[in-house]
């Protein structure tokens, strides 16, 4: 069995799993940066991950071998007749995270080119995500995925 086939849109069963891999995310991102992020929370609760569950413009995805190991939270987002921009059909990945305890796995590569081939199948132009400043483990997994810098947020501190 390929790993494309352990993964699979989620579903109510995955609440749990879910959860606890917002956790993981929060943590490491708490790690880089404490000064934004409170540390050892979600950022869904159960009744916004409900709604998300439920929301075809926002899919998410879960790599399930039995246990679920890894998600990737997507939005699909459409701009049309834009004064500006060209019209262009986006999949941003607003997160991919894997269990802490299957890392090196090549679980989050399977969720990445799941993604891309579901981007495709619905007519995308381009995937997007963010990546905090510090994360050198995501920006090199996302470089090693083909990915390129699209833009860069800065910020002064006050």
């Amino acid at each position: 069995m390929t790993q494309h086939n352990m993964i699979r849109r989620a579903d109510m069963r995955d609440m749990k799993a879910l959860l606890q891999l917002l956790f993981q995310a929060d943590a490491v991102h708490n790690a880089i940066r404490p000064d934004l992020f409170k540390g050892n929370t979600s950022k869904y609760d159960e009744q916004e991950l409900e709604t998300l569950l439920q929301d075809d413009s926002k899919p998410i995805f879960v790599y399930d071998d039995g246990e679920v190991r890894g998600h990737a939270f997507c939005m699909v987002s459409e701009h049309k007749g834009h004064r500006l921009l060209q019209d262009v059909k986006t999949l941003y990945i607003d997160d991919i995270c894997v269990d802490e305890h299957s890392r090196g796995q090549h679980i989050g590569k399977a969720l990445y080119e799941y993604v891309h081939d579901y981007a495709r199948s619905i007519g995308c132009y381009n995937i997007t995500l963010n990546v905090w400043e510090g994360n050198d483990n995501a920006c090199n997994f996302y470089r090693s995925m083909g990915m390129q810098v699209q833009k860069t947020g800065m910020e002064t501190i006050l």
